[in-house]
């Protein structure tokens, strides 16, 4: 037993000496310069601060969504097969399946630069100029149609510009309203607070006054039915269907109709035409001039478009141009991310294309 005290002893005086070296730096590493961490701080803040000096406009933007994002993203930030779709989806965020999007759903334009910065292109992240990255936002802002083709985006009008959803989050409020809810006593008696019958369920006619019967009778008959209030239901005459402006097809001009068929390569990412023709990203177009705006069966449309059928809006060759060369311009906030066609020869073309698949 004394050995077994002494080595105890032993070890407690050791231990103590061991305290005040333990409190001693262990000099492992050292203060970080400010360039590293200037190096680290790359956040880029929705009033702008972070942002590096420079720009970049649609157009440089179009040419390097088209070779470093298009193939995931679409030629038009539509998403190509399951990848992210980028623009679009104005008017959505209460459907059952929302289409969440940098001009539908992102507050700020500082997340899109950041993002992109720090995690673009797929597999070659950080390897962009920040003027290009200003060129690749300038070029999802067009596409969104919140800007013109000839918009240039820069340090000094990036806080400028305002998403469509900056107002559309909540507060975060936590401190305010959840921590002092959760950080007070807890009631421990007399908790709960007495309950009391307002009404019942006869009183409000929700209970059958006539009791259910669930017996047959000795000769295996059963009980007549309950008899119940006949309704005769109004024969309702079918409304009649809006009369269809007439498509001269003996009169379109079959080098017109070729041309479009070469332009409509830029439509097909998202629009059927032809036997078998289905919805996709966009509806089907068969038969499409003359119509009522909105006449694929099945497709789910935006609410302006809906508006605007609702409106009287029918497509017809004036109205077809007009929303050929500006979608957003003629129907404001519906989820057609396509920018438009700016030449006029081009959309006559596309318009006859469609004419030759018209009933």
């Amino acid at each position: 037993m004394s050995k077994c005290r002494n080595l105890l002893a032993s070890t407690a005086l050791l231990t103590l000496g061991a305290v005040p070296a333990l409190a001693e730096p262990l000099g492992i590493g050292r203060a970080a310069l400010p360039e590293e961490v200037a190096a680290w701080d790359v956040a880029i803040m929705p009033d702008g601060r972070g942002l590096p000096q420079g720009g970049g406009n649609v157009l440089d933007g179009e040419d390097l969504w088209i070779e470093q994002c298009a193939v995931c993203h679409g030629d038009f930030a539509e998403g190509a097969g399951n990848w992210p779709q980028i623009v679009g989806g104005l008017g959505t965020l209460m459907d059952d399946r929302p289409v969440k999007t940098t001009d539908s759903y992102w507050p700020h334009l500082s997340t899109v630069w950041d993002y992109v910065n720090r995690s673009m292109p797929f597999g070659a992240a950080q390897t962009l100029t920040g003027d290009e990255v200003y060129a690749i936002t300038a070029y999802i802002l067009y596409s969104g149609g919140l800007v013109d083709d000839d918009f240039e985006l820069t340090h000094e009008n990036f806080t400028s510009i305002t998403l469509p959803n900056a107002d559309g989050f909540f507060v975060d409020d936590r401190d305010d309203v959840e921590l002092p809810l959760f950080t007070q006593e807890p009631c421990m008696s007399d908790c709960r607070a007495p309950v009391s019958i307002s009404a019942r369920a006869t009183d409000i006619d929700v209970t059958p006054e006539f009791p259910i019967i669930r017996f047959t009778y000795s000769d295996g008959s059963a009980p007549a039915p309950a008899p119940t209030d006949t309704v005769e239901e109004a024969s309702a005459e079918p409304e009649a269907a809006p009369a269809e402006e007439a498509v001269q097809m003996a009169s379109l001009d079959p080098a017109l109709v070729a041309a479009g068929e070469a332009a409509w390569r830029q439509c097909r990412t998202c629009h059927q035409l032809g036997d078998g023709a289905r919805n996709g990203t966009g509806p089907q177009l068969n038969g499409v001039v003359g119509q009522a705006a909105g006449h694929a069966d099945g497709f789910r449309y935006s609410p302006a478009l809906i508006e605007a059928s609702e409106g009287g809006l029918v497509w017809t060759e004036e109205t077809l141009d007009a929303f050929l060369e500006n979608p957003a311009g003629l129907i404001p906030r519906n989820r057609m991310s396509f920018r438009g066609v700016r030449s006029e020869d081009e959309r006559a073309a596309l318009i006859a294309y469609l004419m030759s698949y018209s009933n």
